[in-house]
């Protein structure tokens, strides 16, 4: 079957509206039977974040001045608003965010090989699900082996100049759409849908987008 959409995901793995963004428009589409090419371009939320982490009610105190109270039901908002998606979220295990550039750049190195959206699931996993320090390079290569890429070459990829300055290219090519927020998708290069948006949105948007697709491949022919 003929690709014709070309999705690239801005995302970060401490994001946590990108997975349901992520599973909303997989099951979208799914279920409007078409092939995507789908790619994942890496947006940093907290690129100045230390290694050391951070405890998420320590960072919304910090950034937004939350209490515990306020978090709280926000936290469980966001959970039933994540199920609905087919994502869990545990605030029991996940308690912290982390550096994500070493993630996002085994993203990078996993496209590669046709492996992100299975590499991004397994991080989803292991992070919301299980609350994994995902800037921990040897639980990063455990995910990376799971989803079939080589463990000592993956190991050795993580370390070069060359991946790092391809992932350098990557997030300057994302800073050129000004987005405000995240999850966002760009289409066939240069339409934005911003937002974890319903299935259904996604469904009718890209529907246009086919829609137009199709057309210029007519007008083409």
């Amino acid at each position: 079957m003929m690709k014709i959409l070309n999705i690239e995901m801005i995302h970060d793995i401490n994001c946590s509206w990108c997975p349901i963004g992520y599973n909303n428009i997989q099951t979208a589409i799914k279920n409007l039977g078409i092939e995507v090419d789908f790619k994942f371009l890496p947006s940093e939320l907290n690129p100045k974040m230390s290694e050391k982490s951070e405890t998420i009610a320590r960072y919304f105190k910090r950034q937004f001045q939350w209490d515990d109270g306020r978090l709280v039901d926000y936290q469980k908002s966001l959970v039933k608003t994540a199920l609905t998606a087919g994502i869990t979220i545990d605030f029991s295990k996940r308690t912290n965010y982390y550096n994500t550039r070493k993630a996002h750049t085994l993203m990078h190195w996993a496209e590669r090989f046709n492996k992100q959206k299975e590499l991004n699931e397994g991080l989803i996993k292991a992070y919301f699900e299980q609350g994994l320090d995902i800037s921990n390079t040897e639980i990063l290569l455990n995910i990376a082996e799971k989803v079939g890429l080589n463990r000592l070459l993956t190991f050795s990829a993580l370390s070069t100049t060359e991946l790092a300055q391809e992932l350098d290219k990557k997030i300057k090519r994302r800073q050129t759409f000004k987005i405000q927020s995240i999850p966002a998708f760009v289409v066939n290069g240069g339409s934005l849908i911003s937002g974890s948006q319903s299935v259904t949105f996604f469904e009718k948007t890209l529907s246009e987008f086919i829609g137009k697709s199709v057309t210029n491949l007519k007008t083409a022919v």
